[in-house]
């Protein structure tokens, strides 16, 4: 049991250092606190709801692996290496691949209520 209870911490630890260190990783969490708010002022569906966690998860997950990944890369190749470049560049993409299909999602989901809320005003 002890052990299971510092693999969380080793988790929590992990997500700090993201928060701490990664612009692009607090900027996600902001987005992802600012859609929830949406999502409950707009009274999206159970199915909506659903669309807009998986891709906050995604989000999330894109940017800890594009971190886990910069931070290795840096590790073993300290000094420039090309293919290290590409390594890191890759793991960006995966990162923006995420974002596009979770700006997409938040289109679909949302302009069409926001727009009802603008025709009736």
């Amino acid at each position: 049991m002890n052990k299971l209870i510092r693999s969380f911490g080793f988790a929590f630890k992990g997500l700090g250092y993201a928060f701490a260190t990664q612009q692009n990783f607090r900027i996600h969490v902001f987005a992802a606190i600012i859609t929830c708010g949406f999502g409950y002022f707009l009274h999206i569906s159970a199915d909506e709801w659903q669309w807009v966690m998986l891709c906050i998860m995604l989000m999330m997950v894109a940017e800890l692996l594009n971190t886990a990944i910069e931070a290795l890369v840096d590790l073993v190749s300290p000094g420039y290496n090309e293919l290290a470049g590409h390594v890191k560049d890759i793991g960006a993409a995966a990162a923006l691949v995420v974002a596009i299909f979770s700006l997409a999602t938040g289109a679909v989901i949302f302009i069409p209520k926001i727009l009802l809320l603008v025709n009736a005003a």
